[in-house]
């Protein structure tokens, strides 16, 4: 009994199948795996902490920021002027249902508004832990990537706080003042029907850059995308609808009406990767030199010559130069 306890009990076909299959492949020649993780926790605990501290600041600022959200409702903005203007629209009081519903709401803002201030400092920690395992050309592509998504969703995010937001609750609330009743809004309402409307249009400012990726990763090409043209339209409605916090159609064609056009953004990018591809294989086929390969049974074959010489032993005529 003793030496069956002493023995060492081999592992299971199931543990070495695990280490074969799935653990191996994954360690890298200068890091293990298990100290990829602690320096992903590492990250990733810096970057909460981060937050956290922009989630303080702007937790100070919360009654500022949910005034500057109040803003879209009763004014537009003119580009030409760079102000806003008052509209026709009557006053809309604000009220809350729930003891604790406004300080939520300035919780709610506060944590949405230090998650997209500590972005950057997210994707730079991100980048930081996943280019060593990059190639070069990758990087090369990555990089612009992040930065151009990012540019992408903040212009999304402006773009419908300047424009979209304020002219959909113009629309909304000047038919039911006209319909006769009396507007009052919970702050709660307001606040999360505006907050998503900013984050769903800094995604659909992504769709072109998606698209590219995809492209750029050889999933989709331009051809692809133009056979698919009409499905795509009825897939902007669809999401429009799932996304819009109203269920009305107006809601759901000012999101559907942008989306598509990214989809066409979207093609006139993928042409563009593709046609670069092609010419980078057609350069890629021809020799250096940009001389075209000799055909089979001319001058450059291996064919026997007079005297008994091969081909690798003959000297061609260079050429320019007259024969003799």
């Amino acid at each position: 009994m003793a030496q069956d306890n002493g023995r060492e009990k081999k592992p299971s076909k199931a543990w070495e199948w695990l280490q074969d299959k799935v653990f191996r492949p994954l360690e890298d020649k200068k890091m293990p795996v298990m100290e990829h993780l602690v320096e992903l926790q590492a990250r990733l605990t810096r970057a909460v902490l981060v937050t956290g501290v922009v989630f303080v600041v702007t937790f100070f600022y919360a009654d500022t920021l949910v005034k500057w959200i109040r803003v879209p409702l009763q004014n537009m903005f003119v580009p030409r002027t760079l102000e806003w203007v008052p509209t026709d629209l009557p006053a809309v009081p604000f009220i809350f249902l729930a003891p604790a519903e406004a300080l939520w709401q300035n919780v709610k803002v506060a944590g949405l508004f230090a998650v997209v201030l500590a972005a950057p400092y997210i994707l730079f920690e991100l980048w930081q832990f996943t280019v060593p395992g990059l190639h070069v050309q990758e990087r090369r592509f990555v990089g612009p990537f992040v930065l151009f998504s990012s540019l992408a969703f903040y212009a999304g995010v402006l773009f419908s706080f300047f424009f979209v937001l304020p002219f959909a609750l113009n629309f909304l609330i000047s038919y039911g003042v006209n319909a006769g009743f009396i507007p009052q809004l919970s702050i709660a309402q307001y606040v999360g029907f505006a907050l998503w409307f900013l984050l769903v249009f800094g995604m659909i400012f992504e769709v072109p850059l998606a698209i590219t990726l995809m492209a750029k990763l050889g999933w989709v090409d331009a051809p692809f995308l133009k056979r698919y043209r009409k499905w795509a339209f009825l897939a902007a409605f669809i999401f429009a609808a799932i996304l819009t916090p109203t269920p009305d159609p107006f809601n759901q064609c000012l999101m559907a009406v942008p989306m598509y056009v990214f989809y066409e953004v979207g093609i006139i990018s993928a042409g563009f990767f593709n046609k670069k591809k092609r010419m980078e294989a057609e350069q890629e086929k021809e020799p250096a030199g940009g001389v075209p390969a000799p055909a089979q049974g001319q001058a450059g074959s291996k064919l026997a010559r007079p005297g008994g010489k091969s081909e690798d032993e003959y000297v061609a005529v260079p050429s320019g130069v007259g024969r003799s």
